[in-house]
């Protein structure tokens, strides 16, 4: 590792990366580390304390990811293992894992029964949050029992002064005392002390950028308009000056007056800019598919090939820049996590291309980025922009995508912001945004039968995207939207409000 801290060994779960970046945040370097090369961690002097992460393979199956026995009897550091990781400590040193007979998903009441050392600080019945089928149904030799649930009797236990286990995630938002927990962990148990900062990684990113480049190599960059595009952007540039040239996608699937949106703040931060209208390309592409995975596949597709034609006509470049974040990788199967949805910007680039990729934002999230930007002089209001995703409304619409629904979709994004802002919480979200459902519906405008579309609203607060709860809107919130929508929308006829929570659905709905 390149400073003291903590290394989190990842068998694939999808939060493996969010447990660095909670520990991140506790101002202590955090690094992942493959669980192939568990010999490494042992012998790093750098590596004051370790973490399992959850994975989502069953502990007991052929082939699971695992680590020895060996590992555990000779660890000489302090071990956390979450989820996946608490029942390979349980299962390497003789206890039992199994299914459970009432798996746990979501919001669990947890009841402490040790506080010392990992509650410390918190209450005896706190909130967690679970994800699990499988549970230890035996603990090995010499392990106490530190929390339970009504369906998970070992919930948390551990044996001091080196293995600690849960069987819930503290690194997720959701999980009401878990920075508390982790900060006892690192702090109280590994007694590790901070050094790390978003200061530090930018200086690490910037030279890290100009190592890879070069001192004569020409980039790409990908500015959509977005904040991950253009903090990547702006970071470049400050790595390599002049030899950035950014390009803007019209695609046809932006929301409304993005082009002049995006032109303003290149000018503002200094950027060489060059609008490209694919917009015909895309939709023609897009014609008829009604498969989400389709649909991102052909948008990826053609923005790779977009950027080909454009780099062979402006001369020599040698990357390409995006502004790649973890969850777009790990929901894309990014190591050995599972593929939720493909992402356009993610999986590579075509060997005939002749660039390689450029990702300076790969292994962060989405509020690291914002401080990020917050460093480099971005303003903070494009900064709290909502984020957008990368296939832009194309999968904000079910089923094909067409014309009439994007102008439909985008007179429907323009006025849920407006109405958010005059009402004053735009700011209390991480996304809101309509979906059009292609589905149709019987109303009454103007004593007259209308039979219109269903328009559906998604409001939801999250940290870092990896999970997310629907947002408590009051009604009369919520009635505002739907009278606003359907009042200025006409083609509208229903309005309806998703109150689903991620997991189990993910924020986008395609």
């Amino acid at each position: 590792m390149k400073r003291d801290g903590v290394a989190v060994i990842d068998f694939g779960g999808q939060y493996a990366h969010l447990i660095s970046r909670r520990i991140r945040d506790l101002g202590v370097y955090a690094e992942i580390v493959p669980f192939q090369n568990w010999k490494e961690v042992l012998i790093d002097s750098t590596v004051k304390a370790v973490v399992l992460s959850g994975g989502p393979a069953s502990v007991y199956e052929t082939d699971a990811p695992e680590l020895p026995e060996e590992f555990f009897k000779i660890v000489n550091k302090p071990v956390l293992g979450i989820c996946y990781g608490a029942q390979l400590i349980a299962q390497a040193l003789g206890g039992t894992v199994g299914l459970a007979e009432d798996g746990e998903y979501g919001r669990t009441r947890l009841v402490v029964n040790k506080a010392e050392p990992l509650f410390i600080g918190t209450p005896e019945q706190q909130d967690v949050w679970m994800s699990h089928g499988d549970q230890v149904l035996a603990l090995p030799s010499s392990f106490n029992i530190a929390a339970s649930t009504d369906n998970c009797k070992l919930a948390a236990f551990q044996k001091e002064p080196n293995l600690y286990a849960v069987q819930f995630h503290p690194e997720v938002a959701h999980t009401t005392y878990g920075k508390q927990i982790l900060e006892n962990f690192v702090f109280n148990v590994a007694k590790i002390e901070k050094n790390w900062n978003v200061t530090d990684y930018v200086g690490e990113a910037i030279k890290e950028i100009r190592e890879i480049v070069g001192e004569n190599g020409m980039v790409l960059g990908a500015l959509s308009g977005g904040v991950d595009s253009a903090v990547a952007c702006v970071l470049t540039d400050r790595a390599l000056g002049g030899r950035l040239q950014c390009f803007y996608i019209d695609t046809g699937l932006q929301r409304a007056d993005d082009e002049a949106y995006v032109r303003h703040l290149s000018q503002h931060l200094g950027l060489k800019l060059k609008v490209v209208n694919a917009k015909s390309l895309f939709l023609s592409a897009l014609d008829g598919v009604v498969d989400p995975e389709e649909k991102r596949k052909i948008i990826g597709s053609l923005f790779i090939k977009v950027f080909e034609q454009e780099a062979s006509a402006l001369g020599h470049f040698d990357f390409l820049l995006q502004g790649t974040l973890y969850p777009d990788v790990v929901e894309s199967g990014g190591g050995a996590a599972n593929v939720i949805k493909s992402h356009h910007n993610v999986g590579g680039l075509p060997e005939r291309l002749g660039l390689k990729l450029l990702e300076p934002l790969r292994w962060l999230y989405k509020d690291e980025v914002r401080n990020m930007g917050k460093w480099l002089g971005i303003p903070e209001d494009f900064l709290m922009r909502h984020p957008f995703p990368g296939p832009g409304l194309a999968v904000r619409i079910v089923g094909p995508v067409k014309e009439e629904y994007l102008d439909i979709s985008r007179r429907a994004d323009r006025v849920l912001e407006r109405v958010l802002k005059e009402e004053g919480v735009y700011s209390d979200l991480w996304q809101a945004f309509p979906v059009f459902t292609g589905v149709k519906s019987v109303g009454v405008k103007g004593d007259a039968r209308h039979y219109g579309w269903v328009m559906a609203v998604r409001m939801v607060q999250s940290v870092d995207a990896m999970t997310a709860d629907w947002y408590r809107a009051d009604p009369e919130l919520l009635e505002k939207i739907a009278s606003t929508l359907i009042s200025e929308i006409p083609e509208l006829s229903r309005v309806v409000y998703d109150i689903t929570s991620k997991p189990p659905g993910t924020i986008e709905w395609e």
